[in-house]
Formats: C-alpha cells, structure tokens, sequence
C-alpha cells in the first residue's frame, strides 16, 4: 500500500482558541489511535486523562501512555477523539478511529485521503 503523510489541525476540545498545526502525520489504519507529540498537546492545554494505557508495539513490545481529548482538523473534515501523548521516538500518527470520525478513508493508490460519503442525518 505504501504510506504517506497529512497535515492537521489540533485543538483544544475546551478552549478551541488553543490549537497546533501538525505538518507530518504519518496515516496508520493499523493503528487504532492518533498519537501526537507530547509536547504539542501540553502546548495548547490538552489534560492527560487516561493514564498508564497499555499498547502492544509492532515488535511485539508493551508501552504505557498517556491518553487526552482534542478536536482534529483535516481540510474542512473534524472530529473530536483520543489522542495519545506520544513521547520521543514515538511514530506521530493518524489512526483508524480518528479517520473514522473524519469520515475519512485512505485511497492507496492515489496516496491521499478521502471522504467516505455523505454523513447520515441524526
């Protein structure tokens, strides 16, 4: 399939005047969540509130993070989602659920994404 990178916005969830610009997300559908840096989601206020979250690496190692909320803005799509604060040497990603609620999907063969479809109506 290969891979290939986006661009985002990150927001606050709380206080959307607090946000950051992530040039370089790696686009993971094998990764249930978006990792971003540490640093960047303290930057803007993001609260750790899920801590020492268990994940199995792809080598087969077990790591502890912590896991937040923030808004996530690709172009004009956005979703709100659980974020993990990445630490260094951590890959930044942007995972299945967060594609999910961008309504989003990966065209492998172009390298980009794109929408799902129409969102249903509530």
């Amino acid at each position: 399939m290969g891979t290939f990178y986006v661009g985002a916005l990150v927001e606050n969830h709380s206080d959307r005047r607090k946000s950051a610009k992530i040039s370089k997300l790696l686009v993971d559908t094998g990764s249930e969540h978006t990792w971003l840096p540490s640093n960047v989601l303290e930057k803007i206020g993001v609260t750790r509130e899920k801590k020492d979250v268990s994940f199995m690496m792809a080598n087969g190692s077990i790591i502890t993070r912590s896991i937040g909320f923030a808004i996530i803005r690709i172009d004009k799509y956005f979703t709100i989602d659980e974020v993990v604060f990445a630490e260094k040497g951590d890959l930044i990603l942007l995972g299945a659920r967060t594609l999910e609620g961008l309504n989003l999907t990966v065209n492998s063969t172009k390298k980009k994404l794109v929408a799902s479809g129409p969102i249903p109506a509530a």
